[in-house]
């Protein structure tokens, strides 16, 4: 992570430190990651296409819980360790597993074609969704609505290059609220944890 991604990073950590020391002053679930339940920095919905083209929002998702993570195919850690922790965890879940819906949008729709990106979430869980921004316009506005940064980083030649981007996932409850700020790397007992609390 380059040092202005550290810093952006910071700063939004500094902004949730604030709401998740108002949350412990109510009796809320205790969720391993941070609850960011009623803040209003981050969006609410989105409106992008999956990789058949059809445009999702959350209202397609209705029931379910939504894990919605910023991400790219070519990504080398963060994104697969991600993917991957996540399908273990709806498997340990058993049936409630069927209810939670995780979306990766990438922020490298220049490389990650409709067909890319469906084949990529698809082989760490069938149900995964891939979300592509139709343009950089579309890319911009979802990327400030969820605070999310990204950045190209060079690589060797001009197609040999790696995507700085947020290492983090943002949770809908079953009702469409935001609720949960989750860091990468937290661990799949973590994520069957808070995603039980938001099921029950």
């Amino acid at each position: 992570m380059t040092a202005s991604a550290r810093k952006t990073f910071a700063r939004l950590l500094v902004a949730l430190a604030g709401v998740a020391l108002l949350a412990s002053c109510n009796k809320a679930p205790e969720f391993k990651n941070l609850d960011i339940t009623g803040n209003t920095q981050f969006g609410s919905d989105f409106s992008l296409p999956d990789t058949s083209g059809k445009t999702r929002t959350l209202a397609d998702f209705k029931g379910r819980a939504v894990v919605l993570f910023f991400g790219y195919t070519h990504c080398p850690d963060v994104c697969p360790t991600t993917l991957a922790e996540l399908s273990q965890a709806l498997q340990q879940l058993g049936d409630d597993g069927k209810r939670v819906q995780v979306l990766m949008v990438t922020v490298d729709p220049a490389r990650d074609t409709p067909e890319l990106l469906g084949q990529y979430v698809s082989a760490f869980n069938a149900s995964y969704i891939g979300l592509r921004p139709a343009g950089d316009a579309q890319l911009v506005k979802v990327a400030k609505d969820f605070r999310v940064y990204y950045a190209k980083a060079p690589g060797k030649t001009p197609g040999d290059y790696t995507m700085d981007h947020t290492a983090a996932s943002y949770v809908f409850d079953p009702q469409g609220k935001l609720r949960l700020f989750a860091r990468d790397g937290q661990g799949v007992q973590t994520w069957v944890h808070d995603l039980k609390l938001l099921l029950d």
